[in-house]
């Protein structure tokens, strides 16, 4: 049975509105190739003057990035009533960011780890692309399939 109803849009962020969207979470995921696969994985992140920067450890998978690699980084959440979620994809290439003022701007952020361990390498991703959407959460009567009426 058609209602009429008007199903609400998808909005498409603009850049303003996307790098906002980061600033409002501490973490995202990170995509690359890696051997024959590709990998992806969470990482705590400070968007910072117009790129991400990645704290992580020596030897790591993440650490093992050559530098120019182009890699994607998503990030998602939603409001706090639960009603309004949000997804944002930075594209870009990544490179190693272990000089002094790159380390000043991590602290200056309060980029820290999560685990134990040294984790004094950073990875500074810069932006090719930045895109975001935002969208009303749907409720289940909208997509939950509906039994058949007169039958339990």
């Amino acid at each position: 049975m058609d209602t009429g109803a008007v199903e609400p849009e998808t909005e498409i962020l603009g850049v303003h509105d996307c790098w906002k969207y980061l600033q409002s979470t501490p973490v995202c995921r990170i995509a690359f190739p890696h051997r024959d696969t590709v990998e992806i994985l969470p990482v705590n992140f400070v968007p910072s003057n117009g790129t991400v920067l990645i704290r992580t450890g020596e030897g790591t998978t993440l650490d093992s990035l050559p530098n120019g690699q182009a890699v994607s980084l998503e990030a998602d959440g939603f409001n706090q009533y639960g009603t309004i979620a949000w997804s944002v994809v930075v594209k870009g290439h990544a490179e190693a960011a272990d000089d002094a003022a790159s380390h000043r701007e991590a602290s200056d952020s309060r980029l820290s780890p999560w685990q134990a361990g040294t984790k004094d390498r950073l990875i500074r991703v810069n932006p090719a692309e930045v895109t975001g959407r935002r969208f009303v959460i749907a409720p289940p009567s909208r997509w939950a399939p509906q039994e058949p009426s007169g039958e339990r």
